[in-house]
């Protein structure tokens, strides 16, 4: 591709601003078009419907160079289908089924994941593989010999392999569950773009003497950045930055805990339940939250969202869990105070409008800043000003 090397330039220069950076370099001459040739983007059907598109470099060059040098996350892989192999007409499936699966992350929060990380000349590091372009750039910055990135996806595996030799990098790559056993080795950073809903004890396993690492919770904005202790766990805080991460998946798509249309979806819809309210908040969709959603997820993991707007403007949103919980809030205008239905072992709003009591009484909320400690067997526990709040 012609002006390249301009576009990468230009991309370090509006992401890392100082050219002293040591991130300056790798950025201004990783050829990021290379790990990308073609993606996938949200666009609307002739029915209002999102659906997703396919993008191909080799036959728009002007796009391809624009997109791939810009400051964005490219997804390239939706469902089982990855852009690579689509083709020109092809549509993922759509609705639950169709979610993002790999991307290549946009640089700025690549860049954040390892600065967090601090890594310094000598550190042997491991990193998680996707497109291979934020594996080129801790090549470009390390040298290949301290580099191991790993992906559940032998495909990912495979095409990385291929396109981070031709940027002229050869690292140590492997085919491995994140969350399961890690490639033979000790390493000084762990850096994960991949969201878990635990830190895995391999981990802590494979980390060396003061090792750090760094990565982020599944379903919140937490990115965690923990040093290694003595006793085999780890220690550290929720960084300020929040950050959004797909879930490390386990297979070629992810297990949907809840279908399309579960039993307990028809309950939220349509039950009166065994407790009826007025909210005394606003109606609000989590999902659109960043400290909220993350305080919630931690008090109760694997909350399922949905919402749904009426022609008339009414809106109403749902709340589901595993555990047969059910929440269903409606509102006619956006400043109205929703009426509220739930039923199932736990009380789904309430305690929605616990959390959003404490974000009004003292004005954030405890995530933020947290202490977070990690035990040698992996449970996550965060605490701050008298709360807490352990993932396992």
């Amino acid at each position: 591709m012609k002006d390249w090397e301009a576009a990468a330039q230009r991309l370090a220069a509006s992401t890392v601003i100082r050219p002293e950076s040591r991130w300056y370099q790798p950025l201004a001459t990783t050829p990021r078009h290379l790990f990308v040739p073609r993606w996938w983007t949200r666009a609307t059907n002739s029915d209002g419907e999102a659906v997703w598109k396919l993008r191909d470099g080799a036959s728009d060059p002007e796009a391809w160079l624009r997109d791939t040098y810009a400051d964005t996350t490219l997804v390239t892989r939706v469902g089982a289908l990855h852009a690579d192999h689509a083709q020109a007409d092809q549509t993922p499936v759509r609705g639950r089924a169709g979610r993002s699966t790999s991307s290549s992350t946009l640089p700025t929060l690549i860049l954040t994941m390892y600065r967090a990380a601090w890594i310094t000349d000598t550190s042997r590091v491991l990193l998680t593989c996707g497109s291979g372009y934020g594996t080129a750039l801790a090549c470009a910055r390390l040298g290949e010999d301290q580099v191991t990135s790993v992906d559940i996806d032998p495909y990912l595996v495979q095409s990385a392999r291929r396109r981070l030799a031709e940027a002229g990098h050869q690292p140590r790559l492997e085919v491995c569950d994140l969350t399961g056993d890690l490639p033979e080795g000790t390493y000084d950073r762990i850096i994960s773009t991949v969201a878990v809903p635990a830190v895995p004890t391999s981990w802590l396993r494979a980390l060396g003497p003061g090792g750090r690492l760094v990565t982020t919770i599944v379903d919140t904005g937490l990115v965690i950045v923990a040093d290694k202790t003595p006793d085999g766990g780890a220690a550290g805080h929720v960084a300020s930055e929040a950050a959004g991460f797909m879930s490390a998946r386990h297979s070629e798509d992810y297990d949907d805990t809840f279908p399309e249309n579960p039993p307990l979806w028809q309950t939220a819809q349509h039950a009166d339940g065994d407790s009826i309210s007025t909210s005394r908040y606003p109606l609000m969709y989590v999902p659109d939250t960043w400290d909220v959603r993350s305080t919630l997820e931690l008090e109760v993991p694997g909350i399922d969202h949905r919402q749904h707007t009426a022609p008339d403007g009414t809106r109403t949103v749902y709340m589901l869990h595993a555990d047969g919980s059910w929440a269903r809030a409606t509102a006619a205008g956006r400043k109205d105070c929703p009426t509220v239905h739930q039923g199932g072992p736990r009380r789904l709003w309430d305690k929605l409008d616990r959390i959003r009591t404490w974000l009004v009484v003292d004005g954030d909320l405890p995530v933020r800043g947290a202490t977070v400690t990690i035990a040698p067997d992996g449970a996550v526990t965060f605490s701050r000003r008298g709360w807490s709040a352990t993932l396992t």
